[in-house]
């Protein structure tokens, strides 16, 4: 009997218990509040030399440009610094998703309020330029439109996806953009399903994008929930791997799964809504960055926080 029971637990100890045990290895999210300004951040984007572009939702439009320091051995942050605001000098469109093209050397916003994808120089400035419009979406709900946005530098793609279906429909639709903005291929992705409650702040839906590089897409899908008396507050994080192919449909499997909340002994909500890689570890892996919304610090509770997550 006990040698049964020794041989149970050894394969048990021997098989991966989830994905994310045998892919991921998970940092602890970090916050640096005298070198990062009170914001509603959402797309991050490489710029190459540690340097980031960051769109806050709430600005003028434009972006913050962060040069983010991370260790190459554990993959935590070392350092932050903010270089400035990079303002176009026209008004706020809720700039949600942001991607670097380098053969360019511009940058490509996505907004939620016009639901459009427009080009940037790096200075700020917009070119005239549109690749993506609403047309390609169907009428999206008020505040739940146009939200993440990538782009695959080893295919020349953009990636796109509205955090919510579009109005009558159950299936939200990513689609495949060339660099000159011509619609290649649009993919039927199934968000997770949720179950309401009679009370308080529900939202639900997939915040962004990240192109690895290798024909691999990952979704960021995230619920909130905030009861009335906001104590109990949680936001679920939850990582999917995808493959766009021929096929018009994308499978899903998860890669990373992780909570934050608000509670009597704890406060590390964190609504992630930007996420990027960053780099490589010495070993090869790859640094995935993640930076969370806190709505400019709620009532001095939310944080601005940052997670990296190691991935092969």
């Amino acid at each position: 009997m006990r040698t049964a029971l020794l041989l149970t637990v050894a394969l048990l100890c021997a098989v991966p218990l989830s994905v994310s045990a045998q892919l991921v290895k998970e940092n602890r999210q970090q916050k640096f509040p005298r070198q990062l300004p009170a914001g509603n951040y959402s797309g991050i984007t490489p710029l190459g030399n540690d340097r980031y572009a960051v769109v806050n939702d709430k600005s003028a439009d434009g972006f913050f440009v962060f040069r983010i320091d991370i260790d190459t051995i554990t993959g935590r942050i070392t350092s932050v610094a903010n270089e400035g605001f990079r303002s176009s000098g026209q008004r706020n469109r809720d700039q949600e998703g942001i991607a670097y093209r380098p053969l360019s050397q511009t940058l490509f916003i996505s907004g939620e309020a016009d639901n459009e994808v427009l080009e940037y120089t790096l200075d700020g400035q917009r070119t005239g330029r549109r690749i993506a419009g609403p047309e390609l979406f169907g009428r999206l709900q008020r505040n739940a439109g146009l939200e993440a946005l990538c782009y695959d530098e080893t295919d020349g793609r953009f990636y796109t996806v509205s955090e919510c279906p579009a109005e009558g429909d159950s299936l939200l639709r990513l689609v495949a953009l060339d660099d000159e903005g011509h619609l290649l291929h649009r993919y039927a992705y199934q968000p997770d399903a949720v179950k309401p409650k009679r009370r308080g702040l529900l939202l639900n839906g997939v915040s962004e994008l990240c192109a690895l590089g290798d024909g691999r897409l990952l979704v960021l899908e995230r619920t909130i929930r905030v009861p009335r008396w906001k104590i109990g507050s949680y936001a679920d994080c939850r990582i999917y791997e995808v493959r766009p192919s021929a096929e018009d449909h994308l499978e899903k499997r998860l890669v990373a799964r992780f909570r934050s909340r608000v509670n009597l002994l704890r406060r590390n909500f964190a609504n992630y809504e930007g996420m990027c890689v960053a780099r490589r570890l010495d070993d090869g892996r790859m640094i995935l960055l993640l930076m969370a919304d806190s709505q400019n610090q709620y009532r001095g509770v939310l944080r601005d926080w940052l997670k990296t997550l190691v991935i092969r």
